[in-house]
């Protein structure tokens, strides 16, 4: 099969295209013919090495975490899936590779792809609408009635939190720059602040959540937004203890979960806020859920453009621009 491979770390490091083995999927396993597979921030951190002591990879491996494709065959011990079946799913950590024609994926991790949108619409849901569950819902509790506050609203993890957060019932207030602000509101953001000419730290109070995606000084001004027994959750950084330990990381990389995030924690203490980092976890019975809300209506994929599959390279630069408004997606098939 036609791959893209990583031969080494580096920021700068290429894309080789590469002819591969097609996977053998295990008892517990479904081989996917991949129809188109999103692209995320999360790939150009994994090729640049930032995740080496969480996740490593042996050079030469097939980057990509997001899919949508076909079915082709299903191991033995597999009942929710045959042949033919049209499927999504987010590839499990240390199993990734969707940057390519075949995968073999966790039936667990799997999920039948919502029925009213197509292969690119479907690949372009899997990690951002799963972190925006297992944030919201898993970790913050958001309710209906609450105020949430979703960083970077126009980005892939955004445009999915907050229509999912709009449709909990929270108030949901977000920032991204002037060009977006019509396409946030219309996915459901009642206040929408243009961080190039305002502070929101002047403009928030109160909040019960704060989804945060970006840098320290962002985190700190974010806890001071927080009222008293509200809660942040992290999926930039830094990664803490409880992470370290629901991950099984090695003693010395909790010690250092513990230290990175040593700030941040004891900043929440004092003002009696909660801080948690997530790291999302493939969830096959999540993305099932996510299928329903999207054939009701109720969030809708918002994907910014679709590179061939021969311009996978080009895709991951797109991406690490920072300016995609949602999803970038390749067309595999």
């Amino acid at each position: 099969m036609k791959a893209f491979v990583i031969d080494r770390y580096g920021k700068d490091a290429a894309l080789r295209p590469a002819e591969m083995p097609v996977p053998q999927p295990r008892d517990d396993q479904v081989l996917v013919r991949i129809r188109a597979a999103g692209v995320n921030a999360l790939d150009a951190k994994i090729r640049s090495g930032e995740f080496k002591l969480i996740l490593p990879y042996r050079p030469p491996f097939i980057l990509g975490h997001d899919l949508a494709g076909v079915v082709v065959r299903v191991g033995s011990r597999v009942t929710g899936f045959r042949p033919g079946d049209e499927v999504y799913a987010r590839a499990a950590d240390r199993a990734i590779g969707t940057f390519a024609e075949f995968i073999a994926v966790d039936e667990r991790d799997l999920a039948l792809k919502p029925g009213n949108i197509g292969m690119e619409d479907a690949a372009s849901i899997p990690l951002v609408g799963l972190t925006a569950w297992q944030a919201l819902v898993d970790k913050a509790g958001l309710k209906k009635g609450q105020k949430v506050f979703i960083q970077a609203g126009s980005g892939g993890v955004g445009t999915f939190a907050i229509q999912l957060a709009r449709h909990i019932g929270a108030t949901v207030a977000t920032t991204t720059s002037a060009g977006n602000i019509d396409l946030v509101k219309s996915l459901g953001a009642d206040i929408v602040i243009d961080y190039r000419k305002d502070d929101f730290e002047n403009v928030l109070h109160d909040y019960d959540v704060v989804l945060h995606s970006q840098d320290a000084k962002n985190l700190e001004k974010s806890l001071r937004v927080l009222k008293r027994g509200g809660r942040l959750v992290s999926i930039s950084g830094p990664p803490d203890p409880g992470f370290a330990k629901e991950a099984g990381l090695p003693w010395f990389v909790a010690l250092a979960t513990h230290l990175l995030s040593f700030g941040a924690r004891r900043k929440a203490r004092a003002r009696n806020v909660g801080y948690s980092f997530l790291f999302m976890k493939p969830n096959g019975d999540q993305l099932r859920r996510i299928a329903g809300l999207i054939e009701s209506g109720a969030i809708r994929p918002v994907v910014d453009r679709v590179f061939p599959f021969d311009a996978v390279d080009a895709a991951l630069a797109y991406v690490e621009q920072g300016h995609a408004k949602g999803k970038v997606v390749v067309k595999v098939g």
